[in-house]
């Protein structure tokens, strides 16, 4: 079982700090299958999961509007036909936070609970 998935994000202040290179190198292995990506000089997660409808698709993205809501920090989330992008950062700091991995690591874990 993935360690972050235990965890709960804590509030983030716009003084908080961002997780720093050495601690990305541990992070990034309880999230394989995410990817770093670069927008406006802000650092993110992101991660595309696909499925055989739109209504899966959709299921889906109801599934990490709700965890997002329960742990009160919320992703960017595209959904289309038989895929959902969901990127993750923290906009009060604007880069990655340790609270963006343990949501990518309990979205990987809503994705395989509900295939």
């Amino acid at each position: 079982m993935n360690h972050l998935t235990e965890e709960h994000c804590e509030a983030c202040k716009p003084d908080a700090p961002q997780v720093t290179d050495e601690e990305i190198k541990t992070l990034v292995f309880a999230v394989p299958d995410w990817s770093f990506e670069t927008r406006e000089q802000i650092l993110q997660l992101e991660r595309s999961f696909c499925f055989d409808s739109f209504a899966h698709a959709l299921t889906f993205t109801q599934k990490v509007g709700e965890l997002a809501e329960s742990e009160g920090h919320h992703p960017a989330i595209l959904t289309e036909w038989g895929k959902v992008t969901i990127t993750w950062w923290s906009h009060k700091i604007g880069g990655l936070h340790r609270n963006d991995f343990i949501m990518a690591a309990k979205t990987d874990q809503t994705f395989i609970t509900n295939l």
